[in-house]
């Protein structure tokens, strides 16, 4: 038995929005010994508003005008998540003709687009999240489309299975060709079809056929360069344990079980994400002895270690490039900032170092390279700034920019932004961000603590525009990356199993007595802000630790523990129900809306009606139990506001709702 999912409307919307002032280049590949920005791509030197300036709320709302930029394989369009008019749209570029918009199209209503990258030349492939009520409850469900640079065309695939998640894209063609590999489910229900299969889908019209079927308990599938699906990896809920299957290079061989690991135990598994042609060698990212993430070449018939790929000087890999024809590793993303971007290839090495001398007010990143990798767009930024992007060819060697990603702020430098380290009052090591506002002494600030989501993720020294626009207003921000963080290795992520709430909430609440410690906060002026996960900090801070803060603002937090285990439960890779699971002893004593009577500090509430990742009842049911508990609560409800903001009007309520609380309870002046 299967469910259908209605199709998600999307709106076509063909719009010219800005030329290019960009040259045309003739398209053979020639590197350049240097790299020289052009005046108009050049940032400017550094300058900060001047002492007590406030900057318009609107400079900081502002929706970035480019996420996920990727350039075709061909080097002549580029693609990405365009902000504009106050809204999030579909965007293809025309980096060589005119109109410079060659494609828009709007995203659909409750609907987040996660990720875009190129097909082939012409096709752009974006997989977006929406949910969707099935009996009775809501459901995270995924999907794919993909929108032609030519015609403008949206094709929908995948969208008539049965299944959650249907947006695994495993393959794509190396450089021609229509036909994709995409694991999707084909049930809802615990049955074979629950369990992905993979298909050959045409991207142009959405026709498929399956290659592989489901294998019970298999959730997750691996392809090699040439499109051969050669691996899949299974996960054992009630066991904790997970198993890889594979079959060699040119084998029609059924798949058959070469790894397991015991979560329990502390092993990992091999996974493999490159497979070498020719043999049984791939390349798989697992923990060094050290417990950091690293790059290894593995035989997978031994499981043997063969060689070292990459291995960081200091932190861990969090993520690859591979190149377009899914053969060669390009390079690794580190944790830590000081080695960032690690290209592995010579080439981009080099070119990385060639752009950072022509730019040295700013950190400069290749974002996306063309196929050939004579063409790319790069990213210029810093902490402080939320910076431009600019399009390089090799055969001018000369920086063009393409927008700034803000262009209220352009390139100007804002607050200061350093990493820190505290210790925790059990000794472990904590690092965090500390900004400080500009034109007042770092001393007896009032401040703010501000905890990232996820919990599993990580805040780095990137541009943040809250912890600006809080800094622009007078305030001291540390965002502490508390226990159960990811960057800094297995076992500090795993010290979060089992301390949601204790241990975890026990490091932001030193993040703060630090700051105290180091003059920096006037501990009678410290407030507690945060969003998703953080919005369940900064509920559970005031009622675990209430005489610590002045007032707490929660932004589509969690209120509810149980809750949020139960919205994040039912698809074949997600195995977050487990993990949360571990995160605590007893969520119901450690959720915000069980402890009000416990509450005596001034709460604000914001959340948007359209809000797929938290549900708007976790804001609006702890509301109702605070205002009938007498409790000093505020409630800013936002209709068409998603998790994430993605339209500039909730940005602007957003921050001027945050200014008004804080300006009532923790006056920066």
């Amino acid at each position: 038995m299967t469910r259908r999912f209605a199709r998600l409307g999307l709106l076509l919307a063909l719009t010219p929005l800005m030329a290019l002032p960009l040259r045309a280049a003739d398209s053979t590949a020639a590197p350049a010994p240097a790299v020289t920005p052009s005046p108009a791509a050049t940032p400017a030197p550094p300058t900060a508003p001047a002492p007590g300036e406030k900057l318009p709320v609107d400079s900081f709302a502002r929706l970035p005008f480019v996420e996920y930029p990727s350039i075709a394989p061909d080097g002549t369009h580029w693609a990405g998540l365009l902000g504009l008019g106050g809204i999030q749209s579909i965007a293809i570029f025309n980096l060589f003709e005119k109109p410079a918009v060659a494609v828009r199209i709007m995203v659909p209503d409750q609907t987040n687009v996660r990720w875009m990258r190129w097909a082939n030349a012409d096709n752009v492939l974006v997989g977006l999240d929406a949910l969707v009520r099935v009996t009775a409850e809501d459901w995270y469900v995924r999907r794919l489309v993909s929108v032609n640079r030519v015609t403008g065309k949206v094709s929908y695939l995948l969208w008539d299975v049965g299944g959650q998640n249907a947006s695994d894209v495993i393959w794509m063609p190396n450089k021609a060709g229509n036909e994709v590999l995409v694991a999707a489910q084909n049930s809802i229900y615990q049955e074979l079809d629950w369990w992905p299969a993979v298909h050959q889908v045409d991207i142009t019209n959405g026709h498929d056929h399956v290659v592989v079927a489901p294998h019970p308990g298999i959730s997750e599938w691996m392809a090699d360069g040439e499109g051969t699906v050669r691996a899949g990896v299974g996960y054992d809920d009630s066991r904790r344990t997970s198993r890889l299957v594979y079959r060699p290079a040119g084998s029609r061989d059924s798949f058959r079980t070469v790894d397991r690991a015991s979560e329990r135990k502390g092993e990992s598994l091999l996974r493999p994400f490159l497979f070498l042609p020719g043999g049984d060698h791939a390349l798989v990212m697992h923990d060094n002895d050290k417990g950091m993430a690293s790059i290894y070449e593995v035989d997978l018939a031994t499981q043997a270690d063969v060689r070292t790929v990459y291995e960081p000087p200091s932190g861990e890999v969090e993520d690859v490039v591979v190149s377009d024809d899914g053969s060669t590793l390009l390079g690794v993303a580190v944790s830590d900032h000081t080695v960032g971007l690690h290209w592995i290839d010579p080439g981009l090495a080099a070119l990385q170092v060639e752009l950072q001398k022509s730019v040295s007010t700013a950190g400069v990143l290749i974002e996306s390279v063309s196929s050939d990798r004579s063409r790319m767009l790069v990213g210029i930024g810093a902490p402080d700034m939320p910076g431009q992007l600019s399009f390089l060819d090799l055969k001018d060697g000369v920086l063009h920019r393409l927008a700034f990603i803000n262009e209220a702020i352009g390139s100007r430098h804002l607050a200061p932004v350093k990493l820190v380290h505290y210790q925790a009052r059990d000794g472990l090591k904590i690092e965090a961000v500390l900004t400080l506002p500009v034109g007042r002494e770092p001393k007896n600030l009032p401040f703010i603590v501000l905890p990232h989501g996820g919990p599993w993720a990580q805040d780095s020294l990137d541009y943040d525009y809250w912890a600006q626009f809080l800094a622009n207003r007078g305030y001291g921000v540390l965002q502490p990356n508390f226990r159960g963080s990811t960057g800094y290795g297995t076992s500090f992520m795993h010290a979060g199993e089992g301390q949601l709430g204790l241990a975890m909430q026990d490091d932001v609440t030193d993040g703060v007595k630090w700051a105290v410690s180091q003059g920096l906060a006037d501990e009678h002026r410290v407030c507690i802000v945060g969003a998703s996960y953080g919005g369940y900090a900064a509920m559970w801070g005031i009622a675990k630790d209430p005489d610590q803060y002045r007032c707490a603002i929660s932004i589509a937090g969690v209120s509810s523990l149980k809750r949020e285990v139960n919205d994040f439960t039912s698809t074949t890779q997600n195995i977050s129900r487990d993990a949360w699971e571990r995160m605590a002893p007893n969520f119901d004593a450690v959720s915000p809306i069980n402890a009000i009577d416990r509450l005596k500090t001034p709460l604000l509430l914001i959340h948007g009606k359209k809000d797929i990742t938290v549900s708007y009842a976790h804001s609006s049911k702890m509301y109702d139990k605070m205002r009938k508990a007498g409790k000093s609560v505020e409630f800013v409800s936002l209709p068409l506001a998603d998790h994430h903001f993605t339209r500039q009007e909730d940005r602007v309520a957003l921050l001027s709702a945050m200014e008004a609380f804080l300006a009532k309870y923790n006056p920066a002046d």
